[in-house]
């Protein structure tokens, strides 16, 4: 790092922090504004800011991770997630707007009632807030880590290389990737999400923008010689962007994804598991920006924004980064640390500190939305709900700003108890697999309660629990104790059998709740039929096979421009120009049948219209 270096990361520092400071008074002036910007966010900044927090330090390191284990087909890990994400898009962002809540965990009491949602409401703001959420900012600390530890060799903190605090070890790197946290921290408390959607906003062009400057410098390499060389020096089946059945060749570099991997990815993670910013309904920090939208149609616009950049823009630059790893350094212990190391050794003076900062960006746009997100959770669904339910608005701001504190602490204490970005993953998508389906259904039918979302949400726990406590004690239980995502057929289908169970044993919930409800969101399909008879009056949403027919093509034009696009940089344009004229008819027809559509009744709900 030259001088030139440091003084573009000092700049970045700036920047960022005066939008904070200039959101300041804005976000003090109660938690709406805090936590919703006030709900007058429009859907280009909500989506680019959903787009920046999934870009995170972890992602470029995870999937080098996964390149070297599978080649370009593991990222189905989360490519996966599309589906979902198309369909919170077409079926459930308008919902989100319409429903007037602060968080989606408030959502709990409005479609259920009594003591087990208001159990349920508890459990899930303490779970996803605070055990959840400081995994997901271990998991992002651990990627910033292993960039400072590669980049600056021999890094001391108060002149040691390492320290103990509270009983927890850290490196020196992990020191100032702690700094970091609480500077972000900082900048968060004071700006509420106003700041941190803005400043996503900035940081995501720096983030993609080094990315796309990394690919071209480490293809440039002469070790590498472009993608052609890519080509000759790495086995045919790193190339693969879906399933062989079995393992790569003898001697290969890498494992090929096997079926039974990818039928688990597109057969059942989406829709079953939950993981942050691709819950199956959506949910966490997407639901956030979408209720924080001016309105419907703006909700509906983010999520879209949103789907498509994160599959269509991000991953390629990392995947061809992550493939000259393989050839400049083969056989790493830790395959994560490739990417970092492309950075150090092929970068010119400049260009070093561009992609640091670039790094900086990513790591602190996911840290201050977890920190908001989390503590929204925290404050709205706990504090305010069970702790003090009559205090002012300046007071829950103040508890606000306290709360973001202390997660940014536990985050980083979390950080030293992880060893693999794609184990926590895996552990995050095993907790909660089975989980998802109840989250779909209950926006679409009256029966689901409060039983069986707690039965969904405590069931993957317990089990996961069991299935570590077994291993320890070296006994086997076939399929449950299975790989990742092979795990997850088993997992999902006892949760399944717990919640079905748990939904029929139980009282479904009061017609008074079910009857506000429906009145507030007005959901369509046969599922509210039993409701929708006693509010003649109300008009549902209808139009559910187009919805679905909206979906398909979303899904048809995400995955047509992420081979497309691939295949073309791969050399083979003959498919690459097939995907992308299929994507382009896919397109073509989303945009029309969006203009062509009778655009839903924009509702009010703050104004109670």
């Amino acid at each position: 790092m030259t001088r030139i270096d440091w003084l573009l990361v000092g700049a970045y520092f700036v920047f960022s922090f005066s939008i904070a400071v200039y959101y300041y008074r804005r976000a003090g002036r109660d938690t709406n504004e805090f936590f919703l910007t006030g709900r007058k966010m429009p859907w280009w900044l909500a989506g680019t800011s959903m787009v920046a927090t999934t870009f995170a330090a972890d992602t470029p390191l995870a999937v080098t991770e996964l390149v070297t284990q599978s080649g370009i087909a593991g990222n189905w890990l989360w490519w996966n997630a599309a589906f979902g994400g198309m369909l919170t898009v077409f079926f459930f962002a308008r919902l989100w707007r319409r429903s007037g809540i602060l968080t989606d965990v408030e959502f709990v009491e409005l479609r259920y009632a009594g003591k087990a949602a208001a159990w349920l409401r508890g459990i899930k703001a303490l779970y996803f807030g605070l055990v959840m959420n400081c995994i997901i900012l271990g998991w992002v600390s651990l990627a910033m880590e292993t960039v400072l530890e590669i980049l600056f060799p021999g890094l001391t903190l108060f002149g040691v290389a390492s320290f103990s605090l509270l009983g927890f070890e850290f490196s020196a790197a992990l020191g100032y990737v702690g700094l970091l946290v609480l500077m972000v921290a900082v900048y968060s408390l004071l700006s509420g999400l106003w700041g941190v959607m803005v400043t996503d906003a900035f940081q995501f062009v720096i983030a993609i923008a080094g990315s796309i400057l990394l690919a071209v410098y480490a293809l440039d390499v002469p070790e590498v010689g472009g993608v052609a060389g890519l080509l000759e020096k790495l086995p045919p089946e790193t190339f693969r962007m879906l399933p062989t059945i079995g393992q790569a060749a003898e001697g290969a570099a890498v494992l090929a994804l096997t079926t039974a991997a990818f039928v688990a990815y597109i057969g059942v993670q989406w829709w079953a598991s939950w993981y942050p910013g691709a819950e199956p309904g959506g949910g966490g920090y997407v639901a956030q920006r979408m209720m924080s939208a001016k309105n419907e149609n703006h909700a509906l616009g983010a999520t879209l924004w949103f789907t498509i950049a994160h599959y269509c823009l991000r991953p390629w630059p990392w995947i061809l980064v992550a493939l000259a790893a393989l050839v400049l350094y083969p056989g790493l212990e830790d395959p994560r640390e490739g990417f970092v190391l492309v950075m150090r050794d092929v970068l010119p003076a400049g260009m070093l500190g561009l992609l640091f900062a670039a790094f900086l960006a990513a790591f602190m746009s996911t840290v201050s939305t977890q920190l908001n997100w989390g503590t929204s959770y925290l404050v709205n669904d706990f504090w305010r709900r069970f702790i003090k339910t009559d205090g002012n608005e300046r007071y829950y701001v103040a508890v606000s700003r306290v709360l973001t504190f202390v997660l940014a602490v536990v985050g980083v204490l979390v950080t030293t108890k992880l060893s693999s970005i794609s184990q926590a993953w895996g552990i995050v998508l095993t907790a909660s697999a089975g989980l998802g389906l109840v989250l779909i259904l209950r926006w679409y039918w009256w029966r689901i309660n409060a039983w069986s979302e707690l039965a969904a949400t405590l069931a993957p726990i317990a089990l996961t629990i069991v299935a570590l406590l077994l291993s320890r004690f070296g006994v086997t239980v076939p399929g449950l104790q299975a790989a990742f995502p092979i795990n997850l057929f088993s997992v999902v289908a006892f949760t399944t059998v717990v919640w079905v169970v748990a939904t029929f044993v139980t009282r479904p919930t009061d017609a008074a709740t079910l009857d506000f409800f429906y009145r507030r969101v007005h959901p369509g399909g046969p599922g509210w039929r039993p409701v929708a008879a006693r509010h003649p009056d109300v008009a549902p949403d209808t139009g559910l096979g187009a919805l679905a027919l909206d979906w398909l093509a979303g899904v048809v034009l995400v995955y047509a421009t992420l081979f497309g696009t691939g295949y073309m940089i791969l050399h083979r344009y003959g498919a690459g120009m097939t995907a992308l004229l299929v994507a382009a008819a896919a397109a073509a027809f989303l945009w029309w049948h969006l203009r062509r559509g009778e655009r839903p009744a924009v509702i009010d709900v703050d104004r109670g219209r």
